[in-house]
């Protein structure tokens, strides 16, 4: 460790043990080697490494071992610092197969984009020795979409008369962040409910990680809608709906059995999207927009503004 990292590291990080100070890296190709107390070299400033970042997704943890949450040494401020990995892999809609694959040039310009836009993560990209793409971030202090409506603890019928007016109108923010996007040319890529942060202080919808895009001629937006609607049903259910949780919750086999096929997800085949069968309190205009993404649809929307115009009139009959 150079002299000069040591003294920023007893400057700014005093409680940390020097003795797990390690390497400087200038070139992060091997980013599964870059671990706790090494430093990575970005644009004159030195970022400590205290531990790979870890998505957390139906009750399992999956480390992200190319994403680095870090101290900068400078100024003591905690980043994440995402490397360069690529992957890639098929995903169906319907009965066609999507490429999707990680893309870190076009998260890298997604961030230009958005900067100064807060409905959207915060960052700057950067070239280390060998012109591997690193995007530097800033923390968005909350949770995400899911854990926040899963803290709610409200009975679905309450939940859904007095705090869903407030989320959906948030959604619908959240949406036309997408949309603006669309009409750049660019796609969020993996449009997920885990993927949008609830900021602890001001409760604002911000979207997170967009290195992932797909290959799909038809329609290159489509996925990202796709997304959209199973983020709605989701809100709008306050749990995934399916044929086990639906059991849980204590619907009849009755109940159960006068759904079809038509009514679940056309990605998601096991979860319900006509929520109005088991919900009957839901507004038919509110579900119609969620049978857009039902397999039993012919219709589907071609635009986020298409499906904005069918669910913003949806607040104004809340609560009926």
């Amino acid at each position: 460790m150079a002299q000069e990292v040591r003294d920023l590291v007893k400057r700014y990080y005093p409680d940390f043990p020097i003795r797990h100070c390690g390497k400087i890296y200038r070139d992060t190709t091997e980013f599964m080697n870059i671990s706790y107390g090494d430093v990575i070299f970005i644009d004159g400033l030195h970022y400590m490494v205290l531990r790979d970042e870890v998505e957390r997704r139906f009750g399992i943890e999956d480390p992200k071992y190319w994403v680095k949450r870090c101290r900068l040494l400078e100024t003591g401020e905690r980043k994440i610092v995402k490397l360069v990995f690529y992957e890639e892999f098929q995903m169906k809609l319907g009965h066609t197969e999507i490429l999707c694959h990680r893309s870190p040039q076009k998260e890298a310009r997604i961030l230009d984009l958005v900067r100064g836009d807060m409905r959207f993560m915060q960052g700057v990209s950067f070239q280390d020795d060998v012109d591997n793409n690193m995007r530097v971030l800033d923390l968005i202090r909350g949770r995400s979409l899911d854990h926040e409506v899963y803290g709610i603890e409200q009975d679905h019928e309450t939940y859904f008369r007095e705090s869903f007016p407030v989320i959906l109108e948030k959604f619908i923010g959240a949406s036309e962040a997408i949309g603006f996007l669309h009409s750049h040319g660019e796609k969020h890529g993996d449009v997920r409910r885990d993927h949008i942060w609830v900021e602890s202080k001001t409760k604002k919808y911000r979207w997170i990680d967009f290195d992932y895009t797909y290959d799909f001629y038809q329609n290159p937006f489509a996925l990202d809608l796709f997304g959209l609607g199973n983020i709605l049903v989701f809100i709008v259910g306050k749990v995934d709906c399916t044929v086990g949780t639906m059991s849980e919750m204590g619907f009849t086999k009755d109940d159960i059995g006068k759904l079809s096929p038509d009514d679940f997800s056309i990605i998601f085949q096991h979860r319900l999207v006509n929520l109005r069968k088991i919900y009957p309190y839901i507004p038919e205009k509110l579900n119609n927009v969620m049978l857009h993404f039902s397999l039993g649809s012919d219709v589907y929307y071609d635009t986020v503004d298409e499906m904005l115009d069918d669910l913003r009139p949806c607040l104004d009959i809340l609560g009926d």
